[in-house]
């Protein structure tokens, strides 16, 4: 079983910053790879980026030169930085630990939210 819990979602204007960050509790960490999702209103729930325990990453193409993903493999926590946000980027942020590919489970944090306004 692993849990997963989000924080450092919120409101900001455009072109500003965030970071999110998530912990994660459990067992079997190396064969989960991290990722965040988003859900804006009235959408499907999409990929923003991933990172596996070697720290290769994939990113949408809209988060790609404007968003990073980090993952510290010994305090078990993935976090996802966000710079030049626009309002497009408002969403419920979800933080993900997929281990499907190692016969494992896929796991979901609760959500947080991040809304981009003036």
């Amino acid at each position: 079983q692993v849990q997963l819990v989000e924080s450092g979602g919120g409101l900001v204007q455009p072109g500003g910053s965030l970071r999110l960050s998530c912990s994660a509790s459990g067992s079997n960490f190396p064969h989960y790879i991290f990722g965040w999702y988003r859900r804006a209103p009235g959408k499907q729930r999409e990929l923003v980026a991933t990172v596996t325990v070697g720290h290769t990453t994939n990113y949408a193409d809209f988060a790609k030169g404007r968003f990073t993903i980090s993952r510290d493999n010994a305090r078990v926590t993935t976090s996802l930085q966000m710079n030049s946000l626009k309002p497009d980027d408002t969403a419920v942020y979800y933080c993900n630990a997929d281990g499907r590919a190692s016969g494992l489970r896929n796991y979901w944090g609760q959500g947080t939210q991040v809304t981009v306004s003036s």
